[in-house]
């Protein structure tokens, strides 16, 4: 069963004409930051900070924690707001569109690291690998690793 509100038909004609709000689960340990390496479009084999869009009336920090459960099986707190993302270079990567993302630094308090059909490699990150989102990499440099 398809548990997604939208079909691909109804994103792409949605997101087509207005930005996308999404949420970024940054989380930071002592090892470095997690990261998982997309298995879905946009930016297929790039690594990237776990996220997604906030559905309808969702609270940013519940729609965080959901996704944190949904693509890395842990739960988090919410510590703080990072600050907003933008993806100009998804436009190209989609074709259409492009998101603004609402990044939390967040503490993990449960549950295991693991996959997503999203993407099923995830990682701790000391330094961010080359192939990372491009926006992402520039975030978190400046947010988190200066």
């Amino acid at each position: 069963m398809n548990n997604k509100p939208f079909t691909i038909e109804e994103f792409e004609y949605i997101y087509s004409r207005v930005p996308r709000l999404t949420v970024e689960v940054v989380i930071k340990t002592d090892s470095g930051v997690v990261l998982s390496k997309r298995s879905i479009p946009p930016w297929i084999g790039q690594w990237h900070i776990p996220g997604g869009t906030v559905l309808y009336k969702e609270e940013l920090e519940k729609a965080t924690q959901r996704i944190a459960m949904d693509e890395l099986g842990v739960s988090v707190d919410v510590e703080r707001f990072l600050g907003f993302l933008y993806y100009p270079t998804e436009e190209k990567e989609r074709g259409y569109g492009w998101s603004i993302g609402a990044a939390f630094l967040c503490k993990i308090v449960g549950g295991k690291l693991r996959g997503s059909e999203q993407g099923e490699d995830v990682r701790v990150f000391k330094d961010l690998p080359e192939n990372t989102v491009v926006e992402q990499k520039e975030f978190l440099e400046e947010k988190l690793l200066n």
